[in-house]
């Protein structure tokens, strides 16, 4: 095809031409954020099919602080900024040990999603899906988490360790 018959704009590779202006550095955000999933839902409204995204994501301070978020939107951004600001409404802050670990096991059930999350000393966070990027936002270390449950759910496996983690929130 010959150049610029594929759309875009025939620029060679450069994005956003605006002269050589360079942003004002942004500002350090007070939390570190993860999201732990992006799904395109569907609503039926009798012209066709409506589009929307659903954003969950995870906000914590590294340091005990965490919160977990939805929010939806036609636009990523805009679903992404309102699970953020959903996840500091709902965020505790938890009593950590010295050694930045949990003070004892805890386990939790939420809808069909189980997790247990052990202390094992000195072997790091060991988590699979979204319990790792949780515990690894609040700042946990040295635990061990093990889903005990068929569901692939990460939202409900989301839950499910917020819920065990706020058994030792304050």
């Amino acid at each position: 095809a010959p150049k610029g018959a594929r759309g875009g704009s025939g620029k060679g590779g450069k994005q956003g031409g605006r002269g050589g202006r360079t942003r004002a550095p942004r500002e350090k955000p007070e939390f570190d954020s993860k999201t732990i999933s992006i799904r395109r839902v569907t609503r039926v409204v009798s012209g066709g099919r409506r589009f929307s995204l659903s954003v969950a994501l995870v906000a914590g301070d590294r340091n005990g602080r965490i919160g977990l978020g939805t929010g939806k939107a036609i636009d990523t951004q805009v679903a992404i900024e309102k699970a953020l600001k959903a996840a500091k409404k709902n965020m505790f802050y938890l009593k950590l040990s010295k050694s930045k670990s949990l003070p004892h096991d805890v386990e939790a059930k939420y809808k069909s999603s189980r997790i247990m999350i052990m202390l094992n000393k000195g072997k790091g966070l060991i988590a699979g899906s979204s319990a790792r990027a949780i515990l690894a936002l609040a700042g946990v270390n040295n635990v061990t988490a093990k889903f005990f449950s068929g569901t692939k759910n990460k939202l409900n496996n989301a839950r499910a360790t917020m819920k065990a983690l706020s058994q030792i929130a304050y």
